[in-house]
Order: C-alpha cells, then structure tokens, then sequence
C-alpha cells in the first residue's frame, strides 16, 4: 500500500492539550442543556403540580369542580380520598380526590345558580 493510504487508515492525529479546560470543557455544554431542561420543563411542570395538590387540599363542599373524566358537578362530600359530586339533582357520583381536575371559578353572587335550577344561560346585552 502507499504511504498516502496508511496515513488515512490511522484517522486524524489526536488533539494533545484539548483547550484551557481540557477533559471538564467537554461536561459545559451538558450542563448548559440541563439547566434549559429544569428552567423551561422540570421547574414549570413542578409549580403546576404544587398548585394542583394544593387546590386539591383547600376543596370545600359546595365548590363547582370539573374531573379529568369531564365530568361537572358540585361537591357534596369530601373524604381523604373520594369527593362525592352532585352532577343534577338527586344524581350524585364518587370520584377519586387526586381525578379533581379543577374549581370552576364563581363568576359573582349566585355564579351557577341558572344552570342548577333547569333555566337557560342568558346571554349579555349589548350596548346600545
């Protein structure tokens, strides 16, 4: 063989000094990518969580709460672990606390009242 395909079959020489941070130069750019993973995905989706446990330990009877299953109702018993939601009158279901997906914020005095009672939602006037 030549000369010239030997020298290619060896590879690049290797680098000798690496750079002014040698060995540890190569772990900064996995550090960078781990802090932009905890700062955009971990520590955001932690917040979220703490919030949701926390919602979920201040639920009072006669909150509106939605279920992950899209189920609506209004809770009429709360047990360490099952929420009893009355979905219409006289139909009432058990639901697993940690399956509450959130309160349905109460919009004023009487905030749902129509909707319970079998009327119809009237829609807002427009300015004349």
């Amino acid at each position: 063989m030549t000369p010239m395909l030997l020298a290619l079959a060896d590879g690049p020489a290797p680098a000798s000094g690496g750079g002014p941070l040698g060995a540890a130069g190569a772990f900064v750019p996995l550090l960078i990518m781990f802090l932009i993973f905890y700062f955009l995905l971990i520590r955001p989706q932690q917040k979220k969580q703490r919030e949701h446990q926390e919602m979920l330990r201040n639920l009072q009877k006669e909150d509106e709460v939605y279920t992950q299953g899209g189920l609506v109702g209004k809770i009429k018993g709360l047990t360490d672990q099952f929420v009893t939601l009355e979905l219409q009158e006289k139909v009432r279901v058990r639901v697993l606390r940690s399956h509450i997906a959130g309160k349905i914020p109460a919009t004023g005095p009487g905030a749902g009242q129509g909707a319970a009672q079998g009327k119809p939602a009237q829609p807002p006037q427009a300015a004349k």
